[in-house]
């Protein structure tokens, strides 16, 4: 049991003021409406009172209670019961097992005299079924043994409804609507007077101890249970919340929400109805009545009349948070809701999680302080202000008031521990980043994303660099200062990046590969920075640190030229020969840029082919001077060379033709000679000067490539004819001449190799030849054959057609007549429509449609 300050008893009317010296008066009942107060006391009096409630200054209320009047009723029996019917300005008073009916103000019986007799107890029906507003429905115990009754009470008469038999003695009762919630000798029961049907709760033995029944609420009761419990039923006959546990010897309850009061001899106890814990105990001797009356609780002695003042909720769940319950203040928050305006209700109770969510935090209970803070919709600065220095020096920003904590800053908080920082910190980071991107962070992202800044530069995390390559509102001035403070350059040049200051980001990004400044964050460096510029529209940026890339590495450096996106070369952002004369000094890049024009964008521009030839001629000149032997890098040069000169039709042959002459290139030659249109002295070089026949084979197929069929014979021919001028003591470029022969025989034309054939070459020797030769000739020859067949096939198709179309025969006679003009016809010449109708051809030119028997057509 945690013990909270719910309420504190004030005295509302002074033993003196209502009994004065006289031992024997005792307080009876008491009944309060408004500021009214009613006491019946047991010599047969009604005591009135009007009561002042006054705040005091330091925040307690105090009652004054001024006597108005007192009456006398004529019996000699004690006033039991009272109750008051404000609709009606009556008093019910029960004495003497009689209800009678008085005035509020003066307390006088009504003319009338009518009073409802024969009654041991009786309860209102706050909940009535009758629809009269003049009118109050009572529901009595009636003397007759086992009866309750229901009666319709006005201003000066009664009228009885219904009487109901119950199984056992009813003890006491209360009324919702048409349901009855008795206490009988050994249980308790519901009961609807309207149906008579019954529901059995849980028994009770009311020997041991006084039931009590009282309504809380519609269609709820609160019942004293067996073993000390509080118990709760609906009309339903079901318990809708957990019993509360008060004591064995409770003889009164009350409730006031969220708070059930029970008093026993010794004491009054409170106790929550929303997690059912005991809250608060009063001593209070000798008490015998507890009632509330329209939230006011009001406690009595046989002496005296206290009231049981309720502390705001507010002050209670501020007490609860200042004791650091985070779980009960939140539930007593919940609880308060039926009791206060919406919108008053949501504004407090988003500050109590805000509250509660510091308390969490300071606990290091980060799950559930994050659970409290987002619910809350925590201005999340009111979190950054606690770490010092994170909010941007440029914002505005201050503590809401009254605070939400007691905390100045996290040293504070923390009391130094570095251990505790860090996880504050981490929590603070996780924190941030989640609600970066959800309303909470709306009308001041540039505070939590600066804050994020500094929290990953100070910790060194990997999110940095996330953070400034996305979309982020960080503050430039004080973002930057902390970056440079932690020596995250490379992560200021992202931001400076993000701020649209590219020149900026690269210098620093190039001091930190020159080793002007130290940052580790990429080891790569310099290729990103070659990576950013291929990819930046300023151009005056570009060409500014083009030398610096290129004296760092030829190779990679011209990738800022040639890596560039098509898109933006096509809008000649950068002139290529701009860019040849900055790469003249720099030859290897040269070389890659020259590759990039004519090889990846093909650009047919003849100084460039010229200019990249040339380039390569000369490298392989100079890989010949510095060794005899051909290494791998000359050898790549040369095939690149080949290459470009075999593919490329846009350079100054005769230009490259000179430069080769006596270098000893004589592929180079070769291919060059074919240019010109010169293959003999192309395949005199290859067969004669090199004796490469696969080269001169090579030849022939890419020096007609793009050709017609006769181009590529005529190569082939000239190619066989060169071999076999050698004469049979060749016996190389024999075999040469039997293997191209062997491998190409669907290039030549047969018949023209037979007879440039020598008579002693076998049959045998050209059998893949010849073999090849018979088969392409059979296959011309039954491709030919179908070729002229599917003509056939579509002749006789169209002739077919054809005769269709002409049809029958037509018969013209001297009878026969016009269709439009009914004339007969003078000579054989005549319009026939589709459907057999003959008519003059002069009748058909001047009609455009048929006659009603024939329809339009083609004319035949």
């Amino acid at each position: 049991m945690m013990n909270i300050k719910a309420f504190t008893l004030v005295s509302a009317v002074e033993r003196e003021l209502l009994t004065g010296d006289k031992e024997h008066i005792s307080i009876e009942c008491v009944e309060c409406c408004g500021r009214n107060l009613y006491v019946g006391t047991n010599d047969c009096f009604i005591y009135h009172f009007l009561l002042e409630e006054k705040a005091m200054p330091t925040g307690t209320t105090s009652f004054t209670a001024t006597k108005q009047l007192h009456r006398h009723l004529g019996f000699k029996k004690p006033v039991n019961e009272l109750c008051a019917a404000s609709a009606l300005n009556r008093l019910l008073v029960l004495c003497d097992n009689s209800i009678t009916l008085v005035n509020m103000l003066n307390l006088e019986p009504v003319p009338s005299g009518a009073r409802i007799k024969g009654a041991t107890t009786f309860a209102v029906n706050e909940n009535p079924v009758n629809g009269d507003p003049f009118c109050v429905e009572v529901c009595i115990i009636s003397v007759k043994r086992r009866t309750v009754q229901m009666f319709l009470v006005y201003e000066d008469r009664v009228q009885i409804v219904k009487e109901v038999s119950t199984p056992e003695q009813p003890l006491a009762v209360a009324v919702d609507g048409y349901f009855l919630c008795l206490a009988l000798t050994t249980q308790y029961i519901i009961l609807n007077y309207s149906t008579g049907l019954s529901q059995d709760l849980f028994p009770y033995c009311s020997e041991e101890k006084p039931p009590i029944v009282k309504r809380i609420g519609r269609q709820e009761f609160l019942l004293a249970g067996p073993g000390g419990l509080g118990m709760f039923a609906t009309v339903a006959g079901i318990s809708q919340r957990a019993p509360v546990h008060w004591s064995e010897n409770v003889i009164g309850a009350a409730v006031c929400f969220p708070y059930v009061i029970a008093l026993d001899d010794e004491f009054i106890t409170v106790h929550s109805m929303l997690d059912q814990q005991q809250k608060q105990t009063l001593p209070f001797k000798e008490g015998h009545i507890l009632q509330d009356f329209e939230g006011r609780v009001i406690v009595a002695t046989s002496k005296g009349v206290y009231i049981l003042v309720p502390l705001p909720l507010e002050k209670q769940i501020q007490d609860l948070l200042a004791s650091r319950r985070v779980e009960e203040a939140l539930v007593l928050a919940k609880g308060a809701r039926r009791n206060i305006p919406k919108e008053k209700f949501q504004v407090m109770y988003r500050r109590i999680l805000q509250q509660a969510g510091f308390i969490q935090f300071a606990q290091l209970q980060f799950l559930e302080a994050k659970e409290l803070f987002r619910s809350s919709q925590l201005d999340v600065r009111e979190l950054i202000s606690l770490y010092p220095f994170l909010l941007p020096t440029s914002s505005s920003f201050t503590r809401c008031h009254p605070p939400l904590h007691e905390y100045a800053d996290l040293n504070q908080l923390t009391q130094g521990d570095q251990e505790k920082m860090a996880k504050c910190k981490r929590f603070l980071m996780s924190y941030l980043n989640e609600v970066r991107s959800t309303e909470v962070a709306n009308g001041y992202k540039e505070d939590i994303d600066t804050a994020l800044l500094k929290l990953y530069a100070e910790a060194d995390h990997d999110s940095l660099l996330d953070l400034l390559v996305t979309e982020n509102f960080c503050l430039l001035t004080d973002s930057a200062a902390w970056l440079e403070k932690h020596k995250k350059y490379f992560a200021l040049g992202l931001l400076y990046h993000y701020n649209k200051q590219d020149a900026s980001a690269v210098q620093l990004w190039v001091n930190i590969v020159n080793g002007d400044i130290q940052d580790s964050t990429r080891s790569d460096l310099y290729e990103y920075i070659v990576d950013f510029l291929t990819y930046c529209l300023d151009q005056e940026l570009v060409w500014a640190h083009a030398d610096w890339l290129l004296q760092k590495s030829e190779e990679i450096g011209v990738q800022v030229f040639t890596k560039r996106p098509l898109d933006e070369q096509q809008q000649t952002s950068f002139n290529p020969d701009d860019i040849i004369r900055c790469l003249k000094k720099y030859p290897k890049a040269l070389v890659k840029y020259l590759e990039h024009l004519v090889i990846d964008r093909r650009l047919q521009k003849e100084e460039y082919h010229t200019h990249l030839a040339t380039l390569y001629l000369e490298e392989v000149l100079r890989q010949r001077v510095a060794t005899d032997s051909k290494d791998i890098e000359a050898t790549e040069t040369q095939v690149k060379l080949r290459r470009l000169l075999q593919k490329s039709d846009s350079y100054r042959v005769h230009l490259l033709k000179e430069k080769i002459q006596d270098a000893g290139l004589p592929m180079e030659s070769a291919i060059l000679h074919g240019k010109l249109g010169e293959h003999e002295k192309a395949l005199h070089i290859l067969v004669h000067e090199m004796g490469d026949f696969s080269a001169a084979e090579d030849y022939c197929l890419w020096g007609s490539e793009g050709q017609d069929t006769a181009c590529r014979q005529h190569l082939f021919h000239t190619l066989l004819a060169m071999y076999l001028r050698a004469g049979p003591s060749a016996h190389e470029l024999t075999v040469a001449a039997v293997d191209l022969l062997n491998h190409h025989a669907r290039e030549f034309d047969a018949t023209q190799v037979l007879q440039l054939l020598p008579d002693t070459w076998s049959v045998q020797l050209l059998c893949p030849f010849l073999t090849g030769a018979m088969r392409d000739s059979i296959h011309a020859r039954r491709t030919t054959q179908v070729a002229l067949g599917l003509a056939k096939s579509e002749n006789l198709i169209y002739m077919y057609d054809k005769m269709k179309l002409k049809g029958s025969a037509v018969r013209l006679s001297e009878k026969k007549l016009c269709q439009l003009c009914q004339n007969p016809f003078g000579e054989p010449v005549f319009v026939r429509y589709p459907n057999g109708g003959l008519v003059h051809t002069h009748c058909a030119a001047s009609r455009h449609t048929t006659p009603s028997s024939p329809s339009p057509g083609t004319r035949t």
